[in-house]
């Protein structure tokens, strides 16, 4: 994802306090209605070089000031935000990657100006009607998103609040965010912590470090994509295969016509243009004959995609080949031994380390919002390895005070010199937090009575229950 700076767009900054409203001189009063002021209404924004023009802004809104470009740091994959603070930022998404780190970018109540296409009727003098397909821009205060992992497509639905020709304010549209479009957001309750490490991720992927899986068994493959932020299922391929052992030579036919759909599905449905890890798992020896299938393709055909696919293939046990066997597969020492360094990698070990620490019940594993906080409020999720493991998921909640609830546990984390880990709900690790309520600590120090005034809270509303039926009684 990219910035637009001044060599191929621009960045702007929405007034913490807006400006009063300009009057209308008594032309432009007769020439055109007078539309409503809202406060907290983004600036206008000009279109970049190449896009179409913007659609129509009232003159009432304060005007934008430029904001300092985001510096480069390393290489182009590599790059670093300053604080955003209150700006608003004007993002070209390029991968589809992009769309998952928008989908955590933008929340209720934000403010999103994006290209859009709208059904417009008009009525004629005889009274027909004509509708149309027209292309504008429109900017709406978001009530809602939806992502598609697998399509990795993003919709945000709102209310329009700067009307143009074609629209009104206060009506409802849908924007669906494309690919080399760009679009500006601003958000509402300003950048925290945890909204600029979002972006910084986006900024700071590596596109190129994805790792493809294919997890099978007899007849089932499922075909994986792995990346930093999470894992997306991008087919399922189902054969038939003989079982019989008298049909032993209609067995190896099925096999090959498994394989060979399996291979077309892989290649068709991932990149290996550029060399990229794959792993192949499956009980028994079905994954080492896949393997040598790869091979032995790539020979005959003299692809040498296909046989440096085989090579860079790692032969993983697992026991099914369903998609839950990821986790098992993730954890196994041939994959922690070749990418220990992948961030979804290191979520996972912190994960076998946390339930490691909760069978052995020291005091120093906890789960649950009330004990994690209590434990970061005492300091105890600090230097000398604590870890603070909070799905993003918890911070997408329309309430923007347990929103801040959950930052503020990871500012200060970060601020005892902790280590606080946001964990992507589309990847297992994200997955197996969520079973636990989407935040779990590693303490510093064993603390055994996190939860006692839960019990007793509990415990509390019973008697008062009793006692209520005791009266009514």
């Amino acid at each position: 994802m990219k910035i637009l700076n001044k060599g191929g767009g621009i960045i702007y900054t929405s007034p913490s306090i807006a400006a009063p409203p300009t009057i209308p001189t008594k032309d432009e009063t007769a020439t055109s209605r007078q539309r409503p002021y809202y406060p907290w209404s983004p600036p206008p924004i000009p279109s970049p070089p190449g896009a179409k023009p913007a659609c129509e802004t009232p003159r009432n809104i304060p005007s934008q000031r430029r904001v300092p470009a985001m510096q480069l740091v390393g290489s182009k994959t590599s790059q670093r935000l300053e604080e955003v603070g209150e700006d608003s930022v004007t993002l070209l998404p390029t991968d589809p990657e992009d769309m998952w780190h928008a989908n955590n970018l933008i929340g209720p109540q934000d403010v999103i100006k994006a290209h859009a296409i709208r059904k417009v009727t008009t009525e004629s003098k005889t009274g027909s009607t004509v509708s149309e397909r027209v292309h504008t821009d429109l900017t709406i205060r978001v009530t809602s998103t939806f992502f598609d992992p697998a399509a990795s497509q993003l919709h945000v639905s709102g209310t329009v609040i700067v009307e143009n020709a074609f629209v009104n304010i206060g009506q409802y549209h849908t924007l669906d965010l494309e690919l080399n479009r760009p679009f500006t957001l601003w958000k509402k309750y300003g950048w925290d912590s945890v909204a600029r490490e979002t972006l910084s991720d986006a900024l700071r992927q590596d596109k190129d470090g994805a790792v493809a899986a294919v997890v099978m068994q007899e007849g089932i493959a499922n075909i994986c994509l792995i990346t930093e932020f999470r894992t997306v299922l991008k087919q399922r391929v189902e054969s038939t295969i003989p079982k019989k052992r008298s049909a032993s030579s209609d067995q190896d036919s099925g096999m090959r016509r498994f394989f060979d759909k399996t291979l077309s599905t892989l290649t068709r449905s991932i990149d290996f243009s550029n060399p990229r890890p794959l792993l192949i798992a499956s009980p028994g020896f079905v994954a080492g004959d896949f393997k040598k299938y790869i091979s032995d393709e790539g020979t005959r055909r003299g692809d040498k995609t296909m046989s440096a696919m085989a090579k860079q293939a790692t032969v993983v046990h697992s026991s099914s080949g369903h998609l839950h066997s990821l986790n098992e597969i993730l954890k196994s020492s041939e994959v922690t031994a070749t990418m220990k360094d992948m961030k979804f990698s290191k979520e996972t070990r912190f994960m076998d380390d946390f339930f490691d620490r909760l069978r052995k019940d020291d005091g120093r594993a906890w789960y649950g919002t009330v004990p994690v906080e209590k434990a970061v409020r005492e300091g105890a999720v600090g230097r000398g390895g604590g870890v603070l493991l909070i799905n993003n998921s918890l911070f997408r909640s329309l309430d923007i005070a347990t929103r801040k609830r959950y930052v503020s546990m990871v500012d200060k984390v970060k601020e005892d010199g902790g280590d606080a880990r946001i964990l992507s709900s589309d990847h297992e690790s994200g997955q197996r937090l969520d079973a636990l309520g989407g935040i779990a600590a590693l303490l510093t120090y064993p603390i055994l009575d996190l939860d006692e005034d839960e019990d007793q809270n509990e415990q509390t509303n019973a008697n008062e229950e009793a006692g209520d039926q005791e009266i009514i009684i």
